[in-house]
C-alpha cells in the first residue's frame, strides 16, 4: 500500500538584480506577507526572504540579494553576494536564481546577468518595467534573446504583478541548465586558473578566476586558503584591476552584438522626458529644499493631526477596560493585570497610528522614486560636513530606526565616511523617539494653530527632528576634523523612473513595520512593564509599611480629604519601593535637570530601548492610582510637586524632550556599532558623547525655562 503523497523540498531562489530593476517589487509580488528579515550569515547586512507557494505541492524560499550592478563589489553589503554564490557547499546555496533585469536598460543589466551564466549558476531572466520600454519604443525580440543567452526569458511588469504567474511556472519546473557561456578566462590565465581549480575542487574556470580576484574579501576562505591565494597570484603577477577591466570591456562587446540582433528602438525622443523637466524642480538648488521641508512639515502635520483620533480611542479604551476590570476584581494579580500588563501594553498600541503614518509616508516616498532625488538634493549639503550623498541614504533611514541605518552604511566605500556616518545616524530621531515626543509635546504644546495653517504641535514635532538633523550634521564636521583620511570619496547613483505608488507595497511595509514594532519593541516595554509594577510594589523589610503610617498620621492631622490621602500613601509607598530607591539614588545626578526620582526609573529602564519610557511612565503613575483616573496624559497632569503644583511644567517637559533627541538610548544600537566597527572604541564614544550632549543641552533648557 502506498505511503501518503510528500511535497518536495522547498526549492531555494536567489532574487539578484541592479538597483532600481524592480526586484523589491518583483520580491513583494512573489511572497506577499509571507515575509521575514533576519542577517546573511557572519555579517549584520539585511536578509531579506520569503515563502512562494509555486504549485499546490511546490513552495520555494526566495531570497533577496543586495542590489549591485556586477559581482566585483565595491561596498561591504554586496560582498554578501560572492559569499553566497561562490560556495556551492553552503547549506544556504541557492538552486537557481532569478535575475530581474530593466528593459529599458538591457545593455547595463545585462553585465550581471552574464557573470552570473558564466559561474555556472542555473538562471531565469526577469525582463521587468516591459510596459516603460514599450512607451519609449523599445521592442525586443524574445524568442532570439532567449536562443542568445539560453534562458527563459518572462517579460514582466512586477509593480502591478504582471508576468508573475508565469515566473512561478518556470521557477517550478526546477531549472538545472546554465546559461550560455559569454566569456573565458585568457590562455595565459589558464596555469593559474587550474590550479585554484583543483586546490579548491571547484567547478569551472570562471569562478576559479573570482577566487583569483576577490580573495580577500571572499568570507569562508579561512586564513591558509587567503595566504595560499596570494602566493599564487605573485607568483604569476595577476594584476586583477586589469584583468577586470578587460573582462567588462570584453563582455559589453558580446553584449553589444546580442542587443543589435534581438532589440530595435521604434522611435527616438524629440523632446525632453518629463521626468527631467520633473527633476529640475525637484533637485533645484534652492526650490528642491524649499519642497523637501513642506513634505516634511505635511508628514509631522500629518502624525498629530491624523493619527489623534486612533491614538484616543486607544487610550481611552485601555483605561476603561482597566476601570471595568479594577471595578468587578480586586487582588495582586488584578493590579498586575491592570497596572502592569495593560499599561505596558496601552504605552505600545497607542502609537501605531504613529509608526504606521511615518512608514506609508516614508514607502510612498521611496515608491514614487522621490527618495533617491533626496539623497543627490542632500550630497551638496553634506559635504561640507564631511559626509557624502551615500550618508543620506542611512541618515533618512534613521528616521525609522538607527540599527538597520548603521547597517545601511555599509554602502559607503570610504573608511571615513562610513565611520563618520555610523557615529552620527543615532542622532537622527528615530521612530522609537515617537512615542517620547508626541506624549510629552501634547502635554505641555497647545492644540492650536500656528501661522494661521499650521497645527503648533506638528511644527514643535518637526522642531525636535530638525535639531537632531543638525546635530548630527555638527557632530560630524567636528569629527571631520578630528579623523584623518586621505581617501576621496565620491556619488553616483541612478535615479528611478518616477512611478505612482503600488499601493499594496505601501502597504505591506506598513504592515511589517508595525509589526515589528509590536513584537520587538512592545514585548521589551511589556516585559519591562511587568517588572516594573513588581519592583514598583513591593519593597526591601517594612519600608512601605512605615512610610504608609507616617502618611496616615499626617492625614489625621492635617485633614486630608480622601482623594489627597490616597494619592499621598500610593506616593509614599511608591518612594519606598524597590524601583523608588533606584530612583532615589539616581536623584541628585539629574535634579539639576528638573527630574525627580520617578523620571530617573524611566530614563534607567528606556536604556534597553528609547520608548520604553513611555511604558515606564505609564506603570509608574498607574501604581496605586485610581483606574478611573483616565489616559495617561490625565495621570501627567495630575501630578503634583512637593509644593503641590503641577509637576510636568513646559521647563521640564522641554528639558526631557532635549534630552531624548540627544541621548544614546539604545543598547542594540550600541550593539550594531560595535558589529559594524569590530572595536568598543566607537560605541563607547557614542554612549559618552550623546549621553554628555544630552545632559548639557537639558540642563540648559531647564535652566533657561524653569
Amino acid at each position: 500500500m502506498a505511503g501518503p503523497a510528500t511535497s518536495p523540498r522547498p526549492l531555494r531562489i536567489a532574487l539578484i538584480g541592479n538597483p532600481n530593476s524592480g526586484k523589491t517589487s518583483l520580491f513583494n509580488q512573489l511572497t506577499g506577507l509571507n515575509q521575514k528579515v533576519g542577517n546573511f550569515p557572519g555579517v549584520t547586512v539585511d536578509r531579506k526572504s520569503g515563502f512562494a507557494q509555486l504549485t499546490p505541492v511546490q513552495q520555494a524560499e526566495i531570497v533577496d540579494l543586495p542590489g549591485t550592478y556586477s559581482l566585483y563589489p565595491k561596498s561591504l553589503d554586496e560582498k554578501v553576494i560572492t559569499d553566497l554564490l561562490y560556495d556551492r557547499a553552503a547549506g544556504n546555496y541557492p538552486d537557481f536564481v532569478v535575475v530581474t533585469v530593466d528593459a529599458n536598460n538591457l545593455r547595463r543589466s545585462l553585465l550581471l546577468f552574464t557573470q552570473l551564466g558564466d559561474l555556472g549558476l542555473p538562471a531565469v531572466l526577469a525582463l521587468n518595467m516591459m510596459d516603460v520600454a514599450e512607451r519609449h519604443g523599445i521592442r525586443i525580440d524574445l524568442p532570439a534573446l532567449e536562443r542568445e543567452l539560453g534562458v527563459p526569458i518572462i517579460p514582466m511588469n512586477a509593480r502591478k504583478g504582471i508576468g508573475v504567474a508565469a515566473l512561478k511556472i518556470v521557477m517550478a519546473q526546477r531549472l538545472d541548465a546554465a546559461p550560455e557561456r559569454f566569456w573565458e578566462p585568457d590562455e595565459t590565465l589558464l596555469p593559474l586558473v587550474r590550479q585554484i581549480r583543483y586546490y579548491f575542487d571547484l567547478h569551472n574556470d570562471y569562478l576559479a578566476l573570482h577566487y583569483a580576484q576577490q580573495y580577500r574579501h571572499i568570507g569562508f576562505l579561512s586564513a591558509d586558503d587567503k595566504a595560499y591565494l596570494q602566493e599564487l597570484t605573485h607568483k604569476y603577477e595577476f594584476d586583477a584591476t586589469a584583468r577586470q577591466a578587460a573582462e567588462t570591456i570584453a563582455r559589453y562587446g558580446r553584449i553589444n552584438e546580442i542587443l543589435l540582433e534581438t532589440v530595435t528602438v521604434t522611435r527616438t525622443e524629440t523632446r525632453e522626458p518629463i521626468s527631467n523637466r520633473i527633476d529640475k524642480v525637484l533637485t533645484h538648488r534652492i526650490g528642491g529644499y524649499l519642497i523637501f521641508l513642506s513634505i516634511l512639515f505635511l508628514l509631522f502635520q500629518a502624525i498629530f493631526a491624523w493619527a489623534q483620533y486612533p491614538m484616543d480611542w486607544i487610550d481611552q479604551g485601555i483605561s476603561s477596560l482597566s476601570a471595568t476590570i479594577q471595578d468587578n476584581f480586586d487582588g495582586p494579580l488584578v493590579r498586575l493585570l491592570t497596572e502592569g500588563v495593560l499599561a505596558g501594553l496601552g504605552g505600545v498600541l497607542i502609537f501605531i497610528p504613529q509608526i504606521a503614518l511615518l512608514f506609508g509616508f516614508l514607502a510612498v516616498l521611496e515608491e514614487t522614486g522621490y527618495m533617491a532625488r533626496v539623497t543627490f538634493l542632500m550630497d551638496k549639503l553634506m559635504r561640507p560636513f564631511g559626509l557624502s550623498g551615500k550618508s543620506v541614504v542611512p541618515m533618512i533611514s534613521g528616521l525609522a530606526c538607527a540599527v538597520p541605518a548603521i547597517m545601511g552604511a555599509r554602502t559607503i566605500e570610504s573608511w571615513k565616511d562610513r565611520m563618520i556616518t555610523i557615529f552620527v545616524t543615532p542622532l537622527m530621531s528615530c521612530s522609537a523617539r515617537i512615542p517620547v515626543y508626541t506624549v510629552l509635546v501634547a502635554l505641555v504644546v497647545p492644540d492650536q494653530a500656528a501661522w494661521g495653517i499650521f497645527n503648533l504641535r506638528g511644527v514643535t514635532l518637526m522642531g525636535l527632528y530638525l535639531l537632531g538633523l543638525f546635530s548630527a550634521l555638527g557632530s560630524a564636521w567636528a569629527l571631520k576634523i578630528v579623523l584623518k583620511a586621505r581617501e576621496r570619496s565620491y556619488f553616483i547613483m541612478e535615479f528611478p523612473v518616477y512611478q505612482w505608488p503600488r499601493w499594496k507595497n505601501v502597504g505591506l511595509t506598513i504592515y511589517q513595520k508595525v509589526q515589528a514594532f509590536v513584537m520587538q519593541a512592545g514585548k521589551v516595554i511589556v516585559a519591562i512593564s511587568v517588572l516594573l509594577w513588581v519592583l514598583a510594589t513591593y519593597g526591601p523589610g517594612q519600608q512601605q509599611e512605615t512610610a504608609e503610617a507616617q502618611v496616615r498620621q499626617q492625614v489625621a492631622t492635617q485633614g486630608w480629604n480622601e482623594e489627597e490621602a490616597s494619592r499621598r500613601v500610593a506616593s509614599a509607598r511608591l518612594e519606598n519601593s524597590f524601583a523608588g530607591s533606584f530612583g532615589r539614588a539616581l536623584e541628585p545626578a539629574i535634579r539639576p535637570l528638573g527630574y525627580d526620582w520617578k523620571i530617573g526609573i524611566a530614563l534607567l529602564t528606556s536604556f534597553a530601548a528609547r520608548e520604553v519610557f513611555v511604558g515606564t511612565i505609564s506603570t509608574i503613575y498607574s501604581v496605586g492610582q485610581d483606574a478611573d483616573m483616565g489616559t495617561l496624559q490625565d495621570k501627567l497632569r495630575a501630578e503634583k510637586d512637593e509644593n503641590g503644583q503641577p509637576f510636568f511644567t513646559s521647563a521640564r517637559a522641554f528639558s526631557l524632550l532635549v534630552f531624548y533627541v540627544f541621548a544614546m538610548q539604545c543598547m542594540s544600537t550600541l550593539a550594531v556599532t560595535y558589529r559594524e566597527t569590530k572595536s568598543w572604541k566607537w560605541p563607547t564614544a557614542q554612549l559618552v558623547y550623546m549621553t554628555g550632549l544630552a545632559y548639557a543641552a537639558a540642563f540648559v533648557v531647564y535652566q533657561v525655562l524653569a
